[in-house]
């Protein structure tokens, strides 16, 4: 009896949502990759792509004209890294008046480009998470999951009690009502004062901004923890970090990506 070759079975692929195809291939986050979207930037099949799109790594996906070769490796752990911002560094790629950014000192990825979870302003500093995940800092940066943000904040001048209770009630902002989940004292010398505060959700200049409502100067902020990352002593401005295997599983825990 002859026998014939074993036809190899085709796998199928679910389309999924086209940001999130990109968001996992380590494009940008998916708030990003949403904009360009709606920005007409991204085409599937030679077809401008619209919010709500699905597609698959077997389409032909490009971004402002260039093609897009998708290579999606889920088995792989996401790179992730913790860079100490100084003051003065931009978090973003470019910048018109040529001012510095954090992706200029950063190390070339094994794959994808790095993605910053979330924003620090140019006057603040300190700890600053960076990943090849899309996915990932979606959901690090995501206000349902409610992941921890303490910062060291310095104060000009003294703070009353009922200030910081008003604080920790919360303040009407222009976005809505904000507070801090907890304050600390840290004491402090002459007119300058310490205080490490939490928040769990990473609106723009958020802690300052509820420092200022309150009528308080801040004269310092660094972000000193970003979930269970800490910033460390050990870690310079302009540096960076890979985290910890117990880092990364515990972050990746507290963004429900087991």
């Amino acid at each position: 009896m002859k026998l014939g070759r074993r036809r190899q079975p085709k796998i199928r692929m679910t389309p999924i949502r086209l940001q999130k195809l990109l968001a996992e291939a380590g494009l940008g986050s998916r708030r990003t990759i949403e904009s360009w979207i709606s920005a007409g930037r991204v085409r599937v099949n030679a077809q401008v792509a619209k919010l709500g799109d699905r597609a698959t790594p077997a389409d032909r996906i490009q971004i402002d004209g260039r093609w897009v070769p998708l290579r999606l490796n889920r088995l792989a752990p996401p790179q992730i890294i913790a860079y100490h911002k100084p003051v003065g560094e931009l978090v973003t790629r470019r910048d018109p008046e040529g001012r510095p950014t954090v992706f200029q000192r950063l190390p070339r990825p094994r794959q994808g480009r790095w993605i910053a979870v979330g924003r620090l302003d140019l006057n603040t500093s300190g700890l600053l998470l960076l990943t090849t995940d899309g996915a990932l800092a979606n959901r690090l940066m995501h206000p349902a999951t409610g992941i921890e943000r303490e910062y060291a904040v310095r104060i000009l001048g003294p703070v009353e009690p009922h200030t910081l209770e008003q604080l920790a009630q919360g303040i009407e902002l222009e976005d809505g009502l904000a507070r801090f989940e907890q304050i600390i004292d840290q004491g402090g010398s002459g007119a300058n004062h310490w205080y490490h505060v939490v928040i769990r959700e990473g609106r723009n200049r958020e802690v300052r901004r509820l420092w200022e409502a309150a009528g308080c100067t801040v004269s310092r902020l660094i972000r000193i923890r970003y979930g269970n990352i800490r910033l460390g002593r050990r870690l310079f401005a302009g540096h960076w970090r890979p985290l910890t295997d117990e880092e990364r599983s515990e972050l990746l825990t507290l963004a429900g990506m087991t």
